[in-house]
């Protein structure tokens, strides 16, 4: 039979274990923070750069392109999230759903991040764009606001149309 004693001994490694975990997890995400601030925002501009080929039509049409359906798609899947998430299996169909719209917002994320940014990554990242994907950056913020209004717009009318069908339902007396 183990006395309290030996009971508070062998708790002692697992909290200090996890607490070393920890730790070392919050090293590893702050180096990996700093080592992809600087990486991210150059290569998705090289991305964007070799997409658009210096041009202002490219630049502005692959800007409208990732800007809406970057934003579009998101909003979507995360409407269907909040929908299913009292269903059957709905919690895990929810989960799919919104790491789904974390997913397909990386464009815009990292577009951000060139756009927002103040390190030298970030600024590296606004020269390319300026030079070989002009028009890039204004367009994705155009896209992504339409896209947002449009979708949480249909949201709006959907919603509203659902209760203002539930107020009309006359219900069925049954004899």
């Amino acid at each position: 039979m183990t006395t309290q004693n030996e009971a508070a001994d062998s708790r002692m490694p697992r909290w200090r274990n996890r607490i070393i975990a920890l730790l070392v997890a919050a090293v590893v995400l702050v180096a990996s923070y700093f080592l992809l601030a600087a990486f991210i925002p150059r290569w998705w501009a090289q991305r964007i750069a070799d997409l658009a080929q210096g041009s202002f039509a490219k630049g502005i049409g692959w800007g409208l392109t990732f800007g809406t359906l970057c934003t579009a798609v998101p909003l979507v899947l995360v409407l269907i999230a909040t929908l299913v998430w009292r269903r059957r299996y709905g919690r895990y169909l929810a989960a799919v759903s919104a790491a789904a719209a974390v997913a397909t917002a990386i464009p815009n994320l990292m577009t951000l991040t060139i756009v927002r940014g103040d390190g030298n990554g970030a600024h590296a990242g606004q020269r390319i764009l300026d030079v070989d994907a002009p028009g890039f950056r204004g367009a994705a913020a155009v896209g992504a606001v339409v896209a947002a209004v449009v979708v949480l717009g249909a949201g709006f009318l959907a919603t509203r149309w659902r209760i203002r069908r539930r107020r009309t339902e006359v219900p069925q007396l049954s004899t």
